[in-house]
């Protein structure tokens, strides 16, 4: 089956759903990057390139079998960080090809089979882990301090809660194979800095980088990460830029990251993901 937009067909080694305009923004935004100084950071590049861009929720949910879908028009939190890192790894690799980038991303959210629902990476604990593994991303644990506290993973939403979901609602017989990879997490352990520790020091702006991937942790239970962004460090600290639901649209954060996470009871603290600079 294959997923059709508005967009002229082309032929990938898998299905896609986007619009001509996607291809043309993602290939321009590569080719611009070209020109970034030595030095200069790529992921903060394309991710300031969205800012204003609104925010809306279930983006992926629109194709039925499931597709690689590309929305850079609007996105949540999960889908600006897979953007943005698949064009930062593309970058790297001075691939300005959409063709590149499509695999890229589909790596990232599939770890490169796209079968059906529950192929994506669907908790964030896992998308760290299975991208780690393939060498995109590095799992920052390290040193303690600032990596003081530990989590303890026990993952059941989605399972308890199916009927949240477009896609387990409409395909029940999805959830047990939901529930099997979140009992494959259960108990795994991973540190992360508590939210008092998030604060500016020099400990703090050596250990997380500018361009590095913020993961929330949270205390609800059932779930691991409850949002996620990209460090920005200013004169008076650390920042979050994010999809924001509260302001709607993609945005830099006023408030330093500490007092971000103070105002979330269920904030405990952020894990920290480095996209590495990979080599073909």
């Amino acid at each position: 089956m294959l997923c059709i937009t508005a967009a002229a067909l082309r032929y990938t080694p898998f299905d896609v759903v986007d619009t001509t305009a996607d291809k043309i923004l993602v290939e321009r935004l590569l080719k611009e990057s070209g020109n970034l100084a030595e030095g200069e950071n790529f992921a903060l590049f394309f991710a300031r390139k969205f800012i204003g861009r609104p925010y809306v929720a279930n983006t992926l949910e629109v194709a039925d079998p499931e597709c690689l879908v590309v929305d850079t028009r609007r996105f949540d939190c999960t889908t600006l960080v897979e953007v943005v890192t698949a064009l930062t790894i593309c970058a790297q690799n001075n691939d300005s090809r959409y063709e590149g980038f499509l695999g890229v991303l589909m790596s990232l959210r599939y770890g490169g089979f796209l079968y059906d629902y529950t192929s994506r990476i669907h908790y964030f604990t896992a998308w760290i882990v299975e991208n780690d593994i393939r060498g995109w991303v590095k799992d920052i644990q390290s040193p303690n301090p600032p990596f003081k506290a530990v989590q303890t993973l026990d993952l059941w939403y989605m399972s308890r809660n199916a009927d949240k979901y477009v896609m387990l609602r409409r395909h029940p017989e999805f959830v047990s194979e939901i529930r099997r990879q979140e009992e494959g997490y259960k108990g795994r352990k991973f540190r992360y800095i508590p939210k008092a520790s998030v604060v500016d020091s020099p400990l703090m702006r050596k250990t997380v980088l500018d361009g590095d991937i913020i993961a929330i942790t949270t205390s609800k239970p059932g779930l691991d990460i409850a949002h996620v962004g990209f460090a920005v460090w200013k004169k008076d600290g650390l920042h979050l830029l994010n999809a924001s639901l509260t302001h709607k649209k993609v945005v830099e954060e006023q408030l330093t990251l500490g007092e971000y996470l103070k105002r979330h009871k269920s904030f405990t603290g952020i894990r920290v993901v480095r996209i590495r600079n990979v080599e073909k």
